[in-house]
């Protein structure tokens, strides 16, 4: 049986030697709380750098620069409608200025620490294994890197290139599984394998299941969108919805803290059309990388869910060349897209343009007018895309002026009502029962648990404020590693 207090005791030791020191939720959340010498420390430190004073860098609010920067407002863009075609302001948080070039690293961030914190990771002697289809796997190796754990990625086969790349460079060691996006079961399979060889070894972080990706999104993600609307609303302009793909329903975490503070906000969760789980039990493969199909996570709270929302996967590749091809940029220009707007939408990679036609579905089908406003998130940018971009134009030819107007009409100015649904009760218990087939049965989860994440009115509020739990266990973590004593 695991000795909690002697493994607390090696992983406080092993963070004094690699000089290591936590931030909490409320500094990842308000970095302006940050000690003053670790934000002079950052001056010298890249964004990307595998250094552990980058643990600070997890936040929306990291200044917009490769090298050296510090904190500031939270890095977000304002798609206009005219490039939108609807009424209602649509705002994008954008995760290309966290480490690793997208926010995992703080999807990955609570589900690690909390076990260093509680003594239930001994990063002296196992490994974090971290099921994933993209970006998670990316963000765990690089967040147990700077915590000085190694780490195991189980992704599929299919996944960018760009990702297999990274991980390579960090020494993380990689299982392929096969298939594309929608093939989870396959990667839980995997890590289920290597978990019953080597039992002692592997402690395994799966996204799907650990609250601590939602948390961080919870008390980050919701307050840096709270703060984007009260910093850019006019007049009666009101929060009305948010739109993100479900994936781990990591994201989505935000809505539950939205829903506290704007009871009237309306949520949607996306998905492939080609893989229309959560709107009609379906299945199959998609290219929408990063946001995982065929299952309903275990930490997604249904019963908060207003709409699905089922994105075409073809307009989300149409998109990203239209937004990245120079005949592409050309056009919008031509249209009268602001050029500064323009040269930003390479911040947008697959699944963020998913979210983004999610919220102009959503406003076409709750008329939102000029007092609205919407809010969803830029995962990661092109950078982790320039191989789709390779393939596509190897497979289809040069980009032209006439695909992207094409392109501009059909997959922006044409979206409309189509496979999507506004849930009532019984649909969202059709939902959530799905979890029984994946949760229950396949990964031993308590069906005590599920009925209570249905029927208990307080489930979810304790799992979310768990954050205010592990900020004193952090603050105490680092008191006796004695790090924090140089900079008071």
């Amino acid at each position: 049986m695991l000795d909690k207090k002697k493994v607390l005791e090696n992983t406080i030791k092993r963070c004094r030697e690699r000089d290591i020191i936590l931030p909490t939720y409320e500094q990842m959340a308000n970095p302006e709380k940050v000690p003053a010498g670790i934000r002079n420390e950052l001056k010298n430190i890249g964004l990307w750098d595998l250094n552990p004073r980058n643990m600070f860098r997890i936040t929306w609010k990291n200044e917009p620069i490769d090298f050296g920067g510090g904190f500031g407002k939270v890095n977000y863009i304002e798609i206009p409608r005219e490039l939108t075609g609807i009424r209602a302001r649509i705002f994008m948080l954008v995760g290309k200025y966290f480490p690793t070039g997208a926010h995992k690293v703080g999807a990955t961030f609570g589900p690690l620490v909390e076990k260093l914190i509680k003594g239930e990771f001994d990063p002296t002697c196992q490994k974090a294994l971290w099921p994933s289809t993209g970006n998670y796997c990316r963000g765990g190796a690089y967040d147990a890197h700077l915590l000085a754990c190694p780490s195991i990625a189980v992704l599929p086969e299919g996944m960018s290139r760009e990702r297999f790349d990274w991980l390579k460079k960090v020494g993380c060691e990689i299982y392929a599984t096969p298939g594309c996006e929608s093939n989870v079961k396959e990667v839980y399979d995997k890590t289920k394998e290597l978990k019953m060889k080597r039992p002692d070894e592997i402690v395994v972080l799966n996204q799907f299941d650990q609250i601590g990706n939602a948390i961080w999104h919870y008390v980050c993600t919701g307050r840096a969108m709270e703060e984007i609307y009260y910093q850019e609303r006019r007049g009666k302009e009101k929060l009305r919805a948010i739109c993100l793909t479900q994936g781990s329903a990591g994201t989505l975490g935000s809505a539950e803290y939205l829903k506290e503070q704007f009871p009237e906000i309306k949520i949607a969760a996306a998905e492939a059309l080609q893989c229309p789980t959560l709107l009609y039990n379906g299945y199959g493969g998609h290219r929408i990388e990063g946001i995982g199909d065929k299952h309903v996570p275990w930490i997604h709270n249904i019963r908060n869910m207003d709409m699905v929302v089922d994105i075409d996967d073809q307009d989300c590749m149409d998109l990203l060349r239209l937004f990245n091809e120079p005949a592409g940029m050309a056009y919008l220009k031509k249209k009268g897209i602001a050029p500064e707007l323009v040269e930003k939408l390479n911040l947008l990679g697959i699944s963020s343009i998913a979210n983004l036609l999610g919220c102009i579905k959503m406003a076409k089908y709750y008329e939102m007018n000029d007092d609205s406003i919407i809010v969803t998130v830029a995962t990661d940018s092109v950078d982790m895309y320039g191989s789709r971009l390779e393939e596509l134009q190897e497979d289809l030819g040069d980009y032209t002026e006439m695909k992207a107007i094409l392109d501009f009409e059909r997959s922006l100015m044409a979206q409309g009502l189509d496979w999507m649904k506004e849930l009532t009760y019984w649909d969202k218990k059709r939902m959530h029962n799905l979890k029984y087939f994946t949760w229950i049965e396949q990964q031993g989860k308590e069906l005590a648990e599920l009925n209570a994440q249905w029927y208990d009115d307080d489930y979810w509020s304790k799992q979310f404020h768990a954050y205010e739990e592990w900020d004193e266990l952090i603050k105490e973590f680092n008191e006796k590693t004695g790090l924090l004593k140089k900079y008071e």
